[in-house]
């Protein structure tokens, strides 16, 4: 086993948005630091998100006349997650977050000129505070890659590719020494008195989340996204915190050719706040298990958990192809007839019965659903589940049925840690040398069992970036 030489006072495991956040401030307080990363680039997720980020009181509210602060920022987030957040993590991570969107504009970030605004896609904020660049995640990194860059060349950084970390090194009182990696085709050991897991989520490894979630698994997370974390921390005595808590994002039409995955770049607008549906959401049944005009994302989102297989099938005829906004991004109504019948999921059929046996839907429940739908119409509404936007029957045919899956895009399991990133077991004592940041320690530490816009990004970087300058100051 070969060894390396060269003292760092810091490894990263993984070089995504906490590690990279991390990384960087660590080397600004002054610390030696050493990257490890199992791909071949940096930035992780930063390749695939949006990029929201959120804060309270940041330069660009202020010059926008917003008036917010932490304190009713925190409020915004125990009503969105109805209380189910770490809020020794996240109320630290409040207090700071606008200091790092003034940081990224006072390091060139490309901000899209509509931000800060509130966004639709969660459940909405009751203040604009959600901040994004023009490049999405790519814009976060556009950030991050040069401030690291210029640490390597200074010598205040090493960045390893292609190497992923295969144990935690540890002494004899279990503390956590440092890592071995796998790089040039071979196993290394590098040590050093802090090491920060920050590998992401495991929403691309369907074993893992089928052991920990128990659900079946389709993904729109970045591939590497596998769980490695967990199983270091697990290796040396890590508990996890989250157990129990899963929630999908609410829908994406299956990948046209990789089986388990969606095509997030073809994404369904089914937010009413963004599109009003003109078509009804039903189970393999052919039953309808939630109003689509519904408002809160949340609680689609919420009554999608309880749908078998966590599928449902958009279903509606040629007149809403024609007549309401197109239901998928970057879709024509052209796109629809002509996908139809031939991308994966999306089917076609000149009756309802027809279109129930192409999709895998009960041909009898379906009918009935659309029948007493048609009804609910001509009556001038509500229906049967509340729904008030009912623009027109759905009667003239060709009739359409898209099939629609709840989305991992991130995990709520992870790493149990403390308010100062240090890794516990399942006992609650922390592990020596062993800290933890960004996914890996489960979006239930960060936004309960809901998704608050920015609460994925922003606590990941910040708290991340807390724990950095606490190490350089000497407190670890």
């Amino acid at each position: 086993m070969e060894q390396v030489d060269d003292r760092f006072d810091l490894i990263v495991v993984g070089g995504g948005t906490a590690g990279l956040a991390a990384a960087i401030e660590a080397c600004d307080g002054g610390l030696r630091v050493l990257v490890v990363e199992k791909d071949s680039r940096i930035g992780g997720t930063l390749h695939t998100t949006g990029g929201h980020v959120a804060g309270a009181g940041t330069r660009r509210q202020i010059q926008r006349g917003i008036q917010d602060s932490p304190d009713v920022w925190l409020k915004d987030i125990a009503r969105i997650t109805r209380g189910l957040f770490r809020e020794d993590i996240i109320a630290p991570v409040v207090e700071h977050a606008h200091e790092f969107v003034d940081w990224l504009d006072d390091n060139g970030f490309a901000f899209d000129p509509s931000t800060p605004r509130i966004i639709y896609g969660h459940e909405p904020y009751e203040t604009p505070r959600t901040h994004c660049g023009i490049d999405a995640g790519l814009s976060i990194l556009a950030v991050f890659k040069p401030l690291l860059e210029a640490h390597i060349e200074a010598g205040r950084a090493q960045l390893w590719l292609n190497a992923p970390v295969t144990e935690l090194l540890t002494d004899g009182a279990g503390a956590v020494t440092g890592v071995t990696a796998y790089t040039g085709g071979r196993d290394v050991q590098v040590t050093a008195p802090a090491v920060l897991i920050a590998t992401g989520g495991f929403g691309a490894d369907p074993e893992m989340f089928a052991d920990l979630v128990g659900l079946p698994l389709v993904s729109g997370a970045h591939p590497t996204a596998t769980g490695d974390g967990l199983l270091l921390g697990e290796a040396v005595g890590a508990g996890l915190q989250g157990d129990g808590v899963y929630l999908p994002t609410f829908g994406g039409l299956p990948h046209p050719t990789t089986p388990g995955r969606v095509q997030w770049e073809e994404r369904p607008l089914l937010t009413a706040t963004e599109r009003l549906p003109w078509e009804i959401y039903v189970d393999k049944h052919g039953k309808r298990w939630v109003r689509e005009d519904e408002l809160s994302i949340d609680a689609k989102e919420r009554a999608l958990v309880d749908v078998e297989d966590l599928t449902f099938w958009t279903v509606f005829d040629d007149r809403a192809v024609d007549e309401s906004v197109p239901m998928v991004v970057n879709w024509t109504p052209d796109d629809v007839r002509q996908r139809a019948n031939v991308r994966a999921g999306v089917h076609k059929a000149d009756s309802l019965v027809e279109l129930a046996q192409a999709a895998g839907i009960d041909p009898d429940g379906l009918l009935d659903t659309v029948e007493r739908y048609n009804e609910a119409v001509d009556a001038g509404g509500p229906d049967e589940t509340g729904r008030e936007f009912l623009p027109a029957r759905i009667e003239k045919a060709p009739f359409y049925a898209m099939r629609n899956h709840g989305v991992t895009l991130v995990t709520f399991i992870g790493l149990d840690v403390d308010g100062q990133a240090r890794v516990r077991r399942s006992d609650g004592s922390t592990i020596d040398g062993l800290y933890a940041a960004g996914e890996v320690i489960g979006a239930t530490a960060t936004t309960g069992q809901s998704f608050c816009s920015g609460m994925l990004i922003t606590p990941s970087v910040v708290h991340a970036r807390l724990f950095a300058a606490r190490l350089a100051a000497g407190q670890r």
